[in-house]
């Protein structure tokens, strides 16, 4: 199956937090799109690997994704190694998207910036043909994505655009309350985190607003990209 767009987050979660909206809006388009979980988060101090994997799969029925897969890498002690770098690879390869999403550049939790450094790298040494991999014991063909476009998590980030998900907002938040262990639930018996409280989802919103106060819609999505952006003309812009 060939992607659009692959979205790639070290965390389940991190996508739905920061880029649920724009990945909406495409499949509206029309567009395919996937997701990949490079950890099972097994590090949080919320539910354990098992209950996110169930979450993230309930995620995915709600965001309408083509495809969800997730690696097994060490929350928190993954590296920007060989290894790792292949795991990756051989997802871009598989699936082949013009453009992916990944993690913030830099952020609160460590494992964000370290993740998107690790996955921009991977999307170039993919379009290298004498870096080998195998699906099925089968040589892979290089592949480079067209783009990568890093989203905004925790850190406020000066975005180098945003994106209108208006439209979509209300499913965005479902997407993100299908993680019940990790987000506000006044029946969980779970320990508090930043992330557990009513205000931390009221900042998920706000944030939202104030990017779509820029371009004069009610809410976006910000991301950041280390290329300069090609336009066709300046009617593009809004």
């Amino acid at each position: 199956m060939k992607l659009d767009i692959l979205a790639i987050g070290v965390h389940p979660d991190d996508v739905e937090l920061s880029a649920s909206g724009t990945i909406l809006k495409h499949i509206a388009l029309g567009k395919t799109v996937g997701i990949l979980d490079l950890t099972r988060g097994e590090l949080g101090t919320r539910g354990n690997a098992e209950l996110r994997t169930q979450e993230a799969t309930h995620a995915a029925k709600i965001l309408g994704l083509s495809v969800r897969e997730q690696l097994t890498m060490a929350d928190g002690f993954f590296e920007n190694n060989e290894a790792h770098l292949k795991e990756i690879i051989r997802m871009i390869r598989k699936y082949q998207p013009e453009i992916v999403l990944c993690n913030a550049i830099t952020d609160r939790h460590p494992d964000h910036g370290r993740a998107a450094k690790l996955t921009a790298d991977a999307c170039f040494y993919s379009g290298l043909v004498k870096v080998e991999t195998k699906d099925n014991n089968a040589i892979q063909a290089a592949w480079r994505p067209k783009v990568v476009y890093h989203y905004i998590q925790d850190h406020f980030i000066e975005p180098d655009f945003v994106v209108d998900i208006t439209a979509h907002m209300d499913k965005k938040m479902e997407s993100i309350f299908a993680y019940s262990s990790q987000f506000f639930d006044p029946n969980s018996k779970e320990p508090e985190t930043p992330i557990s409280s009513k205000n931390f989802m009221e900042n998920v919103k706000a944030k939202a607003a104030l990017f779509g106060r820029a371009i004069n819609c009610d809410y976006a999505e910000g991301f950041t990209v280390s290329r300069y952006i090609g336009v066709e003309n300046l009617f593009d812009l809004r």
